[in-house]
C-alpha cells in the first residue's frame, strides 16, 4: 500500500510539473481559449503568399493587452497600445515588465488572441510567452513579441466583421521550491 501511495505521490507531482507543456500543446492543437493554432509554419506562409503575389488592402488594428496573476508583484505592460498592420505583413511590438518587490521573482506568461475566431490567421514569430522570465529586485525588461497576419484573414468572409485583435498576456509567478 506503501508504495502505491508513494507512486501516486510521484505521479501527481511530475503532472503538476508537465501541466503547462501539455497544455500549451493541447491549446495549439486545438486553437482553444483562442491559443492559435500550428498547421504550416510561418515562414512556408510567408513564402505561400510571396510566390503567389498575394496583395492585401485591409487595414487591422492589434490591440495590446497585460495582466499579471494575483500575488505578482510585477508592473507588467504595453509599450504600444495598438499597431496598424495589413494581412502578410509582420510587426513587431514589446511589452514592459518590472519587478517591484524586494527579492527575484521568476515568472511565465501565457497568451491568448480574440477573438478567437480569428486566431487561427494571428501567427506569433517571436515571443517570450511559455519561458520563465527571472527578474531582480527593481529590475525592468522589454520583451518582443514579433507577428505576422495570414493574408487569407482578409479572404475569409468569417473575418468580413473583425477588424480589430487584441493580443492578452498574463504573467503568473513560477514558485520556487
Amino acid at each position: 500500500m506503501l508504495m502505491y501511495l508513494t507512486a501516486l505521490v510521484f505521479a501527481m507531482v511530475g503532472g503538476s510539473y508537465a501541466a503547462v507543456p501539455l497544455y500549451r500543446r493541447f491549446c495549439q492543437a486545438t486553437g482553444y481559449g483562442g491559443t492559435i493554432q500550428r498547421r504550416e509554419s510561418v515562414e512556408e506562409k510567408i513564402a505561400r503568399h510571396a510566390k503567389d503575389g498575394t496583395v492585401t488592402e485591409r487595414e487591422i488594428a492589434v490591440q495590446f493587452n497585460a495582466d499579471v496573476a494575483d500575488g505578482m508583484p510585477w508592473k507588467f505592460t504595453p509599450t504600444q497600445r495598438e499597431v496598424r498592420v495589413k494581412p502578410g505583413e509582420s510587426a513587431l511590438a514589446f511589452y514592459t515588465a518590472e519587478n517591484r518587490s524586494s527579492t527575484p521573482i521568476t515568472g511565465v506568461s501565457t497568451y491568448n488572441v480574440t477573438p478567437m475566431k480569428a486566431a487561427v490567421y494571428f501567427n506569433k514569430i517571436q515571443c517570450f510567452c511559455f519561458e520563465e522570465q527571472r527578474l531582480l529586485p527593481g529590475e525592468q525588461i522589454d520583451m518582443p513579441v514579433f507577428f505576422y497576419i495570414d493574408p487569407e484573414f482578409e479572404t475569409d468572409s468569417r473575418m468580413d466583421d473583425i477588424n480589430n485583435i487584441i493580443l492578452s498576456y498574463t504573467f503568473f509567478k513560477v514558485s520556487e521550491d
